[in-house]
Protein backbone atom coordinates (compact mmCIF):
# COMPACT_ATOMS: atom_id res chain seq x y z
CA UNK A 1 0.00 0.00 0.00
CA UNK A 2 1.16 3.62 -0.95
CA UNK A 3 1.37 6.32 1.14
CA UNK A 4 -0.54 9.38 0.95
CA UNK A 5 0.83 13.06 1.24
CA UNK A 6 -1.91 16.08 0.89
CA UNK A 7 0.47 18.95 -0.14
CA UNK A 8 -2.17 22.41 -0.15
CA UNK A 9 -0.87 26.39 -0.69
CA UNK A 10 -2.41 28.65 0.95
CA UNK A 11 -3.69 31.44 -1.55
CA UNK A 12 -2.29 30.24 -4.58
CA UNK A 13 -3.54 30.94 -7.62
CA UNK A 14 -3.86 28.53 -10.46
CA UNK A 15 -2.46 30.70 -13.13
CA UNK A 16 0.53 31.47 -10.82
CA UNK A 17 2.10 28.00 -12.06
CA UNK A 18 3.93 27.66 -15.49
CA UNK A 19 1.54 23.97 -15.92
CA UNK A 20 -1.47 26.09 -16.11
CA UNK A 21 0.17 28.86 -18.33
CA UNK A 22 1.80 31.40 -15.95
CA UNK A 23 4.78 32.61 -16.05
CA UNK A 24 7.54 29.96 -15.58
CA UNK A 25 8.06 30.54 -11.63
CA UNK A 26 7.21 27.26 -10.47
CA UNK A 27 10.01 25.46 -12.14
CA UNK A 28 9.92 22.37 -9.61
CA UNK A 29 6.02 21.93 -9.81
CA UNK A 30 5.92 22.36 -13.40
CA UNK A 31 8.55 19.62 -14.04
CA UNK A 32 6.92 16.73 -12.46
CA UNK A 33 3.56 17.01 -14.66
CA UNK A 34 4.66 14.02 -16.92
CA UNK A 35 3.62 11.76 -13.31
CA UNK A 36 0.88 13.58 -12.48
CA UNK A 37 -2.77 14.07 -13.26
CA UNK A 38 -3.50 17.36 -13.84
CA UNK A 39 -7.64 19.06 -13.36
CA UNK A 40 -7.92 22.41 -15.26
CA UNK A 41 -11.56 22.80 -13.99
CA UNK A 42 -11.03 22.19 -10.18
CA UNK A 43 -13.09 24.20 -7.68
CA UNK A 44 -12.88 25.10 -4.24
CA UNK A 45 -15.72 25.04 -1.46
CA UNK A 46 -15.37 28.96 -1.32
CA UNK A 47 -12.82 32.04 -1.76
CA UNK A 48 -11.12 32.12 1.85
CA UNK A 49 -10.07 29.71 4.34
CA UNK A 50 -13.22 28.92 6.43
CA UNK A 51 -14.86 28.20 3.16
CA UNK A 52 -12.08 26.45 1.37
CA UNK A 53 -11.13 23.89 3.80
CA UNK A 54 -14.45 21.71 5.11
CA UNK A 55 -14.03 20.43 1.29
CA UNK A 56 -10.57 19.85 1.47
CA UNK A 57 -10.62 17.76 4.77
CA UNK A 58 -14.25 16.79 5.28
CA UNK A 59 -15.68 16.94 2.51
CA UNK A 60 -18.15 18.91 3.17
CA UNK A 61 -19.61 22.30 2.38
CA UNK A 62 -18.58 25.59 4.91
CA UNK A 63 -22.30 26.39 5.57
CA UNK A 64 -23.54 22.74 6.27
CA UNK A 65 -23.85 23.05 9.62
CA UNK A 66 -24.59 26.64 9.74
CA UNK A 67 -22.43 29.84 10.17
CA UNK A 68 -19.60 28.50 12.80
CA UNK A 69 -16.81 31.03 12.44
CA UNK A 70 -14.32 28.40 11.80
CA UNK A 71 -15.15 25.51 14.24
CA UNK A 72 -15.24 22.30 13.07
CA UNK A 73 -18.23 20.85 14.02
CA UNK A 74 -18.93 17.50 15.71
CA UNK A 75 -20.84 16.48 11.85
CA UNK A 76 -17.72 16.80 10.42
CA UNK A 77 -15.66 13.56 9.59
CA UNK A 78 -12.46 14.21 8.61
CA UNK A 79 -10.26 11.85 6.67
CA UNK A 80 -7.77 11.01 9.51
CA UNK A 81 -11.12 10.01 11.70
CA UNK A 82 -12.14 7.51 8.60
CA UNK A 83 -8.73 6.20 8.33
CA UNK A 84 -7.59 5.25 11.75
CA UNK A 85 -9.99 2.66 11.55
CA UNK A 86 -8.07 0.64 9.05
CA UNK A 87 -5.01 1.31 11.17
CA UNK A 88 -3.10 4.29 8.86
CA UNK A 89 -1.27 6.60 10.70
CA UNK A 90 -1.89 10.48 10.34
CA UNK A 91 0.15 13.74 10.44
CA UNK A 92 -0.35 17.39 10.02
CA UNK A 93 2.36 20.42 9.94
CA UNK A 94 0.81 23.87 9.05
CA UNK A 95 0.37 27.19 10.68
CA UNK A 96 -3.08 28.37 9.91
CA UNK A 97 -5.02 30.27 12.74
CA UNK A 98 -8.20 29.16 11.16
CA UNK A 99 -7.59 25.68 11.46
CA UNK A 100 -5.88 25.48 14.86
CA UNK A 101 -6.72 22.75 16.88
CA UNK A 102 -8.55 25.01 19.49
CA UNK A 103 -10.89 25.28 16.16
CA UNK A 104 -11.38 21.36 17.01
CA UNK A 105 -9.15 20.46 13.45
CA UNK A 106 -7.36 18.27 15.00
CA UNK A 107 -9.49 15.52 15.57
CA UNK A 108 -8.63 11.85 14.42
CA UNK A 109 -4.93 13.09 14.11
CA UNK A 110 -2.47 11.03 15.71
CA UNK A 111 0.11 14.16 15.47
CA UNK A 112 -1.16 17.56 15.04
CA UNK A 113 1.20 20.80 14.51
CA UNK A 114 -0.33 23.89 13.89
CA UNK A 115 2.05 26.37 15.10
CA UNK A 116 0.13 28.03 17.76
CA UNK A 117 2.50 27.95 20.14
CA UNK A 118 5.07 29.65 18.41
CA UNK A 119 6.38 33.09 17.89
CA UNK A 120 5.59 35.03 14.74
CA UNK A 121 5.67 38.81 13.60
CA UNK A 122 3.88 41.26 12.08
CA UNK A 123 5.91 40.98 8.80
CA UNK A 124 5.55 37.23 9.04
CA UNK A 125 2.30 36.01 10.98
CA UNK A 126 2.97 32.49 10.32
CA UNK A 127 5.40 29.75 10.24
CA UNK A 128 7.05 29.48 6.64
CA UNK A 129 7.26 26.55 4.60
CA UNK A 130 10.51 26.12 5.36
CA UNK A 131 10.24 25.03 9.04
CA UNK A 132 7.29 23.24 7.94
CA UNK A 133 9.37 20.99 5.94
CA UNK A 134 11.69 20.35 8.59
CA UNK A 135 9.06 19.11 11.27
CA UNK A 136 7.50 16.92 8.75
CA UNK A 137 10.78 15.67 8.11
CA UNK A 138 11.70 14.79 11.89
CA UNK A 139 8.32 13.07 11.84
CA UNK A 140 9.31 11.08 8.82
CA UNK A 141 12.72 9.95 10.13
CA UNK A 142 10.93 9.50 13.86
CA UNK A 143 8.76 6.82 12.52
CA UNK A 144 9.32 2.82 12.83
CA UNK A 145 7.58 -0.18 11.10
CA UNK A 146 5.90 0.06 7.53
CA UNK A 147 2.41 1.00 8.61
CA UNK A 148 0.87 3.08 6.38
CA UNK A 149 0.61 7.12 6.74
CA UNK A 150 -1.47 10.24 5.37
CA UNK A 151 0.81 13.26 5.57
CA UNK A 152 -0.84 16.82 5.38
CA UNK A 153 1.66 19.64 4.98
CA UNK A 154 0.08 23.21 4.25
CA UNK A 155 1.86 26.53 3.32
CA UNK A 156 0.93 29.96 4.08
CA UNK A 157 4.10 31.46 2.14
CA UNK A 158 1.52 32.77 -0.95
CA UNK A 159 -0.60 34.26 1.61
CA UNK A 160 -0.46 38.24 2.72
CA UNK A 161 1.48 40.09 3.74
CA UNK A 162 3.68 39.50 0.59
CA UNK A 163 7.03 39.50 2.22
CA UNK A 164 9.44 38.58 -0.41
CA UNK A 165 13.10 38.11 -0.55
CA UNK A 166 15.11 39.23 -3.11
CA UNK A 167 16.60 36.22 -4.50
CA UNK A 168 13.17 35.12 -5.61
CA UNK A 169 11.87 39.14 -6.39
CA UNK A 170 14.94 38.78 -9.28
CA UNK A 171 13.13 36.09 -10.63
CA UNK A 172 10.40 37.97 -11.31
CA UNK A 173 11.30 41.22 -11.87
CA UNK A 174 15.52 42.13 -11.71
CA UNK A 175 14.75 45.63 -11.66
CA UNK A 176 12.29 45.85 -8.49
CA UNK A 177 14.04 47.01 -5.19
CA UNK A 178 11.89 47.56 -2.60
CA UNK A 179 12.45 47.35 1.13
CA UNK A 180 10.91 44.38 3.59
CA UNK A 181 9.65 47.46 5.20
CA UNK A 182 8.15 49.16 1.73
CA UNK A 183 6.25 45.56 1.35
CA UNK A 184 5.16 45.58 5.02
CA UNK A 185 3.59 49.31 3.94
CA UNK A 186 1.68 47.89 0.73
CA UNK A 187 -0.06 45.72 3.04
CA UNK A 188 -0.98 47.81 5.06
CA UNK A 189 -1.83 50.66 3.26
CA UNK A 190 -3.17 49.14 0.05
CA UNK A 191 -4.19 45.63 0.98
CA UNK A 192 -5.94 45.93 4.08
CA UNK A 193 -7.87 49.14 2.87
CA UNK A 194 -8.31 47.29 -0.42
CA UNK A 195 -7.80 50.92 -1.74
CA UNK A 196 -7.54 50.00 -5.92
CA UNK A 197 -6.50 54.05 -6.89
CA UNK A 198 -2.60 53.14 -7.79
CA UNK A 199 -1.96 50.68 -10.64
CA UNK A 200 1.44 50.60 -9.75
CA UNK A 201 0.94 49.29 -6.55
CA UNK A 202 -1.71 46.93 -6.81
CA UNK A 203 1.76 45.71 -9.82
CA UNK A 204 4.07 45.76 -7.18
CA UNK A 205 1.85 44.00 -5.21
CA UNK A 206 0.92 41.24 -7.64
CA UNK A 207 5.11 40.65 -8.08
CA UNK A 208 5.70 40.34 -4.81
CA UNK A 209 3.03 37.92 -4.60
CA UNK A 210 4.60 36.19 -7.45
CA UNK A 211 7.68 36.04 -5.63
CA UNK A 212 6.23 34.24 -2.65
CA UNK A 213 4.99 31.37 -5.69
CA UNK A 214 8.56 31.19 -6.70
CA UNK A 215 9.54 30.34 -2.61
CA UNK A 216 7.02 28.17 -2.15
CA UNK A 217 7.85 25.73 -5.35
CA UNK A 218 11.35 25.90 -4.47
CA UNK A 219 9.85 24.64 -0.71
CA UNK A 220 8.02 21.94 -2.89
CA UNK A 221 11.10 20.70 -4.41
CA UNK A 222 12.77 20.54 -1.11
CA UNK A 223 9.43 18.77 0.64
CA UNK A 224 9.82 15.85 -1.96
CA UNK A 225 13.83 15.84 -2.01
CA UNK A 226 12.93 15.22 1.49
CA UNK A 227 10.55 12.32 0.87
CA UNK A 228 13.10 10.59 -1.52
CA UNK A 229 15.70 10.70 1.14
CA UNK A 230 12.90 8.70 3.83
CA UNK A 231 12.23 6.19 1.09
CA UNK A 232 9.01 7.85 0.07
CA UNK A 233 9.80 8.72 -4.03
CA UNK A 234 6.71 5.98 -4.42
CA UNK A 235 4.10 8.25 -2.13
CA UNK A 236 1.23 9.54 -4.30
CA UNK A 237 1.48 13.28 -3.52
CA UNK A 238 -1.88 15.48 -3.96
CA UNK A 239 -1.51 19.22 -4.66
CA UNK A 240 -3.92 21.91 -4.46
CA UNK A 241 -4.83 24.84 -2.50
CA UNK A 242 -7.67 26.19 -0.37
CA UNK A 243 -8.55 29.56 -2.58
CA UNK A 244 -6.48 31.88 -4.83
CA UNK A 245 -6.33 35.59 -4.69
CA UNK A 246 -7.01 38.82 -6.61
CA UNK A 247 -5.33 41.38 -7.95
CA UNK A 248 -7.68 43.93 -9.08
CA UNK A 249 -9.43 41.12 -11.42
CA UNK A 250 -12.60 42.18 -10.20
CA UNK A 251 -12.70 45.31 -8.50
CA UNK A 252 -10.63 44.25 -5.09
CA UNK A 253 -7.49 42.69 -3.28
CA UNK A 254 -6.77 39.36 -1.20
CA UNK A 255 -9.75 36.84 -0.99
CA UNK A 256 -12.95 38.21 -0.12
CA UNK A 257 -16.58 36.51 -0.56
CA UNK A 258 -16.33 36.66 -4.22
CA UNK A 259 -16.28 33.74 -6.99
CA UNK A 260 -14.92 35.05 -9.60
CA UNK A 261 -12.52 31.89 -11.20
CA UNK A 262 -9.25 33.90 -9.69
CA UNK A 263 -10.69 33.01 -6.77
CA UNK A 264 -12.08 29.75 -6.77
CA UNK A 265 -11.06 28.02 -9.56
CA UNK A 266 -7.78 26.35 -8.14
CA UNK A 267 -4.58 23.94 -9.31
CA UNK A 268 -5.25 20.14 -8.51
CA UNK A 269 -2.10 18.00 -8.99
CA UNK A 270 -1.70 14.49 -8.31
CA UNK A 271 1.17 13.40 -8.39
CA UNK A 272 1.77 9.24 -8.85
CA UNK A 273 5.62 8.51 -9.82
CA UNK A 274 4.28 5.40 -11.28
CA UNK A 275 2.55 7.25 -13.71
CA UNK A 276 3.74 6.63 -17.88
CA UNK A 277 2.55 9.73 -18.96
CA UNK A 278 0.89 12.93 -17.56
CA UNK A 279 -2.42 13.28 -17.74
CA UNK A 280 -4.52 16.63 -18.30
CA UNK A 281 -8.15 16.68 -17.62
CA UNK A 282 -11.01 19.59 -18.40
CA UNK A 283 -13.47 17.45 -16.11
CA UNK A 284 -15.76 19.88 -13.49
CA UNK A 285 -14.11 18.60 -10.22
CA UNK A 286 -14.20 20.09 -7.19
CA UNK A 287 -12.33 19.40 -3.45
CA UNK A 288 -14.79 17.50 -2.25
CA UNK A 289 -13.26 14.94 -4.04
CA UNK A 290 -10.13 15.14 -1.96
CA UNK A 291 -11.15 12.68 1.02
CA UNK A 292 -12.67 10.15 -1.25
CA UNK A 293 -9.55 10.02 -3.07
CA UNK A 294 -7.42 9.22 -0.35
CA UNK A 295 -9.59 6.88 0.61
CA UNK A 296 -9.68 5.40 -2.71
CA UNK A 297 -6.10 4.86 -3.11
CA UNK A 298 -5.22 3.64 0.48
CA UNK A 299 -8.32 0.55 -0.78
CA UNK A 300 -11.01 1.72 2.00
CA UNK A 301 -14.34 3.08 1.77
CA UNK A 302 -15.03 6.60 2.24
CA UNK A 303 -17.34 8.19 5.22
CA UNK A 304 -20.98 8.03 4.03
CA UNK A 305 -21.26 11.84 5.13
CA UNK A 306 -19.10 12.78 2.26
CA UNK A 307 -20.55 14.60 -0.52
CA UNK A 308 -17.27 14.27 -3.45
CA UNK A 309 -17.09 11.01 -4.79
CA UNK A 310 -12.73 9.62 -6.37
CA UNK A 311 -11.39 11.63 -8.86
CA UNK A 312 -9.42 8.11 -9.53
CA UNK A 313 -10.03 5.96 -11.60
CA UNK A 314 -10.23 9.45 -13.70
CA UNK A 315 -12.43 6.77 -16.49
CA UNK A 316 -15.24 6.53 -14.14
CA UNK A 317 -15.18 10.13 -12.80
CA UNK A 318 -18.47 11.21 -13.38
CA UNK A 319 -18.96 14.62 -11.36
CA UNK A 320 -21.78 17.02 -13.60
CA UNK A 321 -20.83 20.56 -11.94
CA UNK A 322 -19.36 22.09 -8.46
CA UNK A 323 -20.83 24.64 -5.73
CA UNK A 324 -18.82 27.06 -3.87
CA UNK A 325 -20.17 29.17 -1.12
CA UNK A 326 -19.05 31.82 1.45
CA UNK A 327 -20.02 34.46 3.45
CA UNK A 328 -20.12 38.01 1.41
CA UNK A 329 -17.40 39.67 3.83
CA UNK A 330 -14.22 41.22 3.25
CA UNK A 331 -11.56 41.48 5.09
CA UNK A 332 -10.41 38.96 7.83
CA UNK A 333 -13.71 39.09 10.40
CA UNK A 334 -17.25 38.34 10.06
CA UNK A 335 -19.94 40.32 11.52
CA UNK A 336 -22.05 37.52 11.99
CA UNK A 337 -25.12 38.94 9.76
CA UNK A 338 -23.19 39.19 6.42
CA UNK A 339 -25.17 37.55 3.62
CA UNK A 340 -24.59 34.18 1.55
CA UNK A 341 -22.90 33.92 -1.93
CA UNK A 342 -23.39 31.34 -3.84
CA UNK A 343 -21.89 29.70 -7.16
CA UNK A 344 -22.14 26.45 -9.50
CA UNK A 345 -20.20 25.58 -12.42
CA UNK A 346 -21.22 23.18 -15.47
CA UNK A 347 -20.18 22.75 -17.95
CA UNK A 348 -18.63 26.15 -19.59
CA UNK A 349 -21.49 28.44 -18.15
CA UNK A 350 -20.79 29.85 -14.33
CA UNK A 351 -23.85 31.05 -11.87
CA UNK A 352 -23.06 33.03 -8.97
CA UNK A 353 -25.96 34.54 -6.90
CA UNK A 354 -25.41 37.35 -3.88
CA UNK A 355 -28.13 36.94 -1.38
CA UNK A 356 -27.20 40.68 0.08
CA UNK A 357 -28.47 41.91 -3.23
CA UNK A 358 -30.80 39.29 -4.72
CA UNK A 359 -28.76 39.23 -7.34
CA UNK A 360 -28.06 36.36 -10.17
CA UNK A 361 -24.69 36.97 -12.73
CA UNK A 362 -23.76 34.05 -15.21
CA UNK A 363 -20.38 33.72 -17.24
CA UNK A 364 -19.45 31.77 -20.54
CA UNK A 365 -16.21 30.65 -19.38
CA UNK A 366 -15.12 29.62 -22.65
CA UNK A 367 -15.92 32.77 -24.64
CA UNK A 368 -15.21 34.91 -21.53
CA UNK A 369 -13.03 33.33 -19.08
CA UNK A 370 -11.61 36.36 -17.39
CA UNK A 371 -15.40 36.54 -16.61
CA UNK A 372 -16.25 40.09 -18.07
CA UNK A 373 -19.71 39.62 -19.59
CA UNK A 374 -22.90 39.01 -17.56
CA UNK A 375 -24.92 36.96 -19.43
CA UNK A 376 -27.62 36.28 -17.13
CA UNK A 377 -31.20 36.01 -19.17
CA UNK A 378 -29.60 35.76 -22.13
CA UNK A 379 -29.33 31.95 -21.71
CA UNK A 380 -32.21 29.32 -21.82
CA UNK A 381 -30.37 27.42 -19.12
CA UNK A 382 -30.16 30.29 -16.81
CA UNK A 383 -33.44 28.97 -15.21
CA UNK A 384 -31.88 25.43 -14.90
CA UNK A 385 -28.63 26.69 -13.56
CA UNK A 386 -31.06 28.89 -10.84
CA UNK A 387 -32.74 25.83 -9.29
CA UNK A 388 -29.72 23.86 -8.68
CA UNK A 389 -28.31 27.45 -6.10
CA UNK A 390 -31.67 28.07 -4.63
CA UNK A 391 -32.29 25.22 -2.49
CA UNK A 392 -28.74 25.54 -0.99
CA UNK A 393 -29.50 29.45 0.43
CA UNK A 394 -30.22 29.32 3.93
CA UNK A 395 -30.10 25.77 3.93
CA UNK A 396 -27.95 24.94 7.07
CA UNK A 397 -29.07 23.34 10.17
CA UNK A 398 -29.81 25.13 13.23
Amino acid sequence: MKNVILLTIDALRKDSLGCYGGAGLSPFLDSIQERCFRFNNDYSGGPYTQAGFPPILSSSYYLDFGRIKGKCPPGRVLIPQVIKKHGIDSAAFHSNAYLAAFFGWNRGWDVYFDSMDMQVTEKRPYIPAWDINKKALEWLQRRRGNEPFFLWVHYMDTHEPYIAEEKYLQKVDPNLRISQDEQFGLFKDVILKRDLSSKDAVETLRKLYLAKVAEVDAAAEELFGFFRETGHENDVIIITSDHGEEFNDHGGLSHDGKMFDELVNVPLIIYDPCLEKGVVSNAIASNLDIPPTITYLFGVDPDGSWQGESLLPLEEYSRKGAFAESIDKQGAHEKGNEPEVHMYREGNLKIIYREGDDEWQLYDLENDPKEQEDIFGKYTTSEYLMRRVIPRVGRYKE
